[in-house]
C-alpha cells in the first residue's frame, strides 16, 4: 500500500514520536509542497494519505503498524474519496488495513457521513466496518445502530443487530437493514415499523425510497391510524400523502366493520377504502355480511356502498335474509344501520322470498321497504302492491308482520292448479307466526275469487266470487284454510262452466310464479358470470443478492486482516435474515 504522512506543526516544530525497541527517539520530517512518501512498493491510486500530529510505531506490540495519534487535530485518513477523521488510527501498511478509535467519522463526498466510536477499513476491498455509537448521515435521512458495515464498491451499507432511521416525516426501525446509496434505498427485514405523527405500520420485510417517502411491504403488514387497521401481506404505502394499495389477503379492520377483498385503496386522509374483487364487508355490530366485487367504504359518513354481484345478509335467528341488487348502500351508525339496494332487488329466507327496483332497511325500527313493482311469495302465496313493507320483531328478531299499500294482490294458485285463488283490495295486512305467514287481512273495495273444493275429493264444488269492504283469511302451513267477509258482502258461487274463463281472473291479476326465487342461487339467476377484474398488483419484489454474497465474501476473506477485531465475526447469516418472497 501507499502510505504517506503530513505533520501539522510548522517545518522548524513539526516532530512525530517514535517508539522502537522500548525506546523515544524524535525524528524531523521536512516537508516541502508535497507529501512525503512511505511504502514505495504501492500502486497508484491504492495510497492511503495520511495526516497526524503524533506518529509512533510499537514493534513488540503492533508489528508492521503504524500508531497514529491526535495532538491538536485528529488524525485524517483518505483512500480513493473516502476520508476518515479519529482521535487516534494503528495502520498497517502491508495490509493497506486501518483501524480507528474515538470520535470516528468517515465521509464520502456529499453522499454519506458515517460516525462511530471505531472503525476498521480496509483499502484493498474497500471495505469498512463500523461499530459502538454508530451514525450514519446521507441528505436523506440518518441512520443510527450498534454495527454497521459498508462496502464502498458496491455502494451498500448493511446493519443486523437492530437500527433506527429517521427523515423528516418518519421513524423507521428494524433488526435488520440495508442501504443502496446509488437507489436512495432501504430493505428493512424482522421487527420492521415506520411511525409518523399520523399513522404506524408494521411490517415482515420493507422497501422504503428515502427521496419519496414510498414503503412497499411484503409478509404480514399492518398500516394503524385512529379508527382503522389495515392488513396485508404485499402492499404499497406513501408515508407522506398516507394513501396505500394492498393485496394478498388484504383487509382494513374498523370499530365495527371488517373489508376483505382482493386489493384494497386506502387513503388515511380521507378515512376512505376502495375494494376490487371478492369483496366482504362484515358488519360485526349487526350480525351482517355484504359482497360484491367493487366496493368504497367512507369511515367517517359510516357509509359502505358495493356492487358487481352484491348480495348483503343479514342474519335473523337461526335464519338468514339474503338481499341481491346492482347496488347496495349501507350507512348510519351501528344502532341505526339503514341499508338500501336499488336495481333489480332480488330478497330471499326460508318460506319467503321477493323481488322489487329498490329497498330500504331500517335497522332501527326494523322495517324493510319494498318499492317500484314489488312482489312477495311466501309460500305459495304471491303479494303484489305499490309498495310492501315487512316488519320484524325487534326484541325477537323474527318477522312480525306485513302491509301492501294501493292496489294490493293476493294470489294462490288453485290446488290442482286449474286457476288462481284471488284477493285484491287497497291495503293489505299480513301477520306471521314463527316466519309463516298465519293471517291476511284485506281493506277497501275488496274483491275474491276462489276455487271451493271438497275437502277429501278435491273436486270443485264451485268458484266463488265475492266483494265486500274487508277480508281475512286464516293460513296453515302456508295454505288458505278460512276466509271470512265483512261488511256490505255481494257474492255468488258460480258451478264449474258457469263462469267464463275471462271472468275467473280479477283485473289486474299478474301470476309470477315462474319468477319466484326457491333458493340462494336463484337470486342469480338469469344473470350472466360476472368476469373479474385482472388485478396487476405490486409485484414480487426481485431477487436481492446477499450483502454478504459469494463475490464479497471471497474479496473480503483474500484481504482480510489478522489485525482485524472482528476477524473471526461470522459475516454471512442465514438468507441475512431477509424473508425470500415466493
Amino acid at each position: 500500500m501507499y502510505l504517506s504522512f503530513l505533520t501539522r506543526k510548522g517545518i522548524s516544530s513539526q516532530h512525530s514520536m517514535i517508539k522502537k525497541n522500548n525506546t523515544f527517539s524524535y525524528i524531523k520530517f521536512l516537508v516541502i509542497g508535497t507529501i512525503i512518501c512511505f511504502n514505495g512498493f504501492a500502486q497508484e491510486g491504492r495510497v492511503i494519505d495520511v495526516v497526524s500530529d503524533r506518529l509512533e510505531i510499537d514493534e513488540e506490540n503492533f508489528p508492521g503498524a503504524t500508531l497514529l495519534s491526535k495532538v491538536d487535530n485528529q488524525v485524517y485518513l483518505k483512500h480513493q474519496g473516502m476520508e476518515i477523521w479519529c482521535d487516534q488510527a494503528v495502520h498497517y501498511g502491508n495490509e493497506r488495513f486501518v483501524k480507528a478509535f474515538g470520535n470516528v467519522k468517515m465521509n464520502q463526498g456529499d453522499t454519506i457521513i458515517m460516525k462511530s466510536n471505531y472503525a476498521e477499513y480496509n483499502g484493498n476491498t474497500e471495505f469498512a466496518f463500523a461499530s459502538t455509537n454508530v451514525f450514519l448521515e446521507t441528505p436523506e435521512n440518518t441512520l443510527t445502530t450498534d454495527t454497521l458495515f459498508y462496502d464502498k464498491l458496491r455502494q451498500q451499507a448493511y446493519y443486523r443487530s437492530g437500527g433506527i432511521v429517521k427523515d423528516s416525516t418518519n421513524t423507521l426501525k428494524s433488526k435488520i437493514g440495508r442501504y443502496y446509496i446509488d437507489r436512495k434505498k432501504y430493505i428493512f427485514s424482522k421487527d420492521v415499523s415506520i411511525v409518523n405523527h399520523e399513522n404506524t405500520v408494521d411490517s415482515e420485510r420493507l422497501d422504503y425510497y428515502t427521496e419519496t417517502g414510498q414503503a412497499y411491504l411484503y409478509g404480514k403488514s399492518t398500516v394503524k391510524s385512529p379508527g382503522s387497521t389495515l392488513y396485508c401481506e404485499r402492499g404499497y404505502y406513501d408515508t407522506k400523502t398516507a394513501i396505500g394499495y394492498a393485496i394478498k389477503n388484504a383487509r382494513i379492520d374498523y370499530d365495527n366493520r371488517q373489508v376483505f377483498g382482493d386489493s384494497i385503496y386506502y387513503d388515511s386522509n380521507k378515512s376512505f377504502a376502495s375494494a376490487t374483487n371478492n369483496i366482504r364487508v362484515l358488519d360485526t355490530a349487526n350480525q351482517s355480511v355484504i359482497k360484491g366485487h367493487y366496493a368504497e367504504v367512507f369511515k367517517a359518513k359510516d357509509s359502505v356502498f358495493i356492487t358487481k354481484h352484491a348480495l348483503a345478509i343479514s342474519k335473523q335467528q337461526k335464519d338468514s335474509i339474503f338481499i341481491h341488487s346492482d347496488t347496495i348502500m349501507v350507512t348510519g351508525k351501528p344502532q341505526d344501520r339503514l341499508l338500501r339496494g336499488f336495481y333489480d332487488v332480488r330478497m330471499y329466507k326460508k318460506d319467503m322470498s321477493g323481488k322489487c327496483d329498490s329497498i330500504s332497511v331500517v335497522q332501527k325500527t326494523g322495517y324493510t321497504k319494498m318499492f317500484n313493482k314489488p312482489i312477495l311469495w311466501s309460500g305459495a302465496n304471491q303479494m303484489t302492491g305499490d309498495t310492501i313493507q315487512l316488519i320484524s320483531n325487534m326484541k325477537t328478531n323474527k318477522l312480525d308482520s306485513l302491509k301492501v299499500f294501493n292496489n294490493s294482490f293476493l294470489v294462490q294458485q288453485d290446488t290442482l292448479k286449474e286457476g288462481f285463488n284471488q284477493v285484491k283490495g287497497a291495503i293489505l295486512y299480513g301477520l306471521f307466526e314463527n316466519d309463516e305467514l298465519r293471517q291476511v287481512d284485506i281493506d277497501k273495495n275488496t274483491e275474491t275469487i276462489y276455487f271451493q273444493r271438497d275437502e277429501s275429493t278435491l273436486d270443485l264444488v264451485g268458484i266463488n266470487k265475492v266483494i265486500c269492504s274487508k277480508i281475512k283469511i286464516l293460513f296453515e302451513e302456508q295454505d288458505i284454510t278460512d276466509i271470512y267477509y265483512y261488511q256490505d258482502v255481494e257474492g255468488t258461487l258460480y258451478k264449474e262452466g258457469n263462469l267464463p274463463l275471462n271472468a275467473q281472473k280479477l283485473k289486474g291479476l299478474h301470476w309470477r310464479g315462474e319468477e319466484q326465487i326457491k333458493s340462494k342461487k336463484d337470486l342469480f339467476k338469469g344473470e350472466q358470470p360476472f368476469e373479474l377484474i385482472k388485478i396487476k398488483g405490486i409485484p414480487v419484489p426481485e431477487e436481492e443478492k446477499d450483502f454478504f454474497d459469494e463475490e464479497t465474501l471471497k474479496r473480503i476473506a483474500s484481504y482480510r486482516s489478522d489485525n482485524s477485531r472482528y476477524k473471526d465475526v461470522k459475516l454471512q447469516d442465514t438468507q441475512e435474515g431477509e424473508e425470500k418472497e415466493n
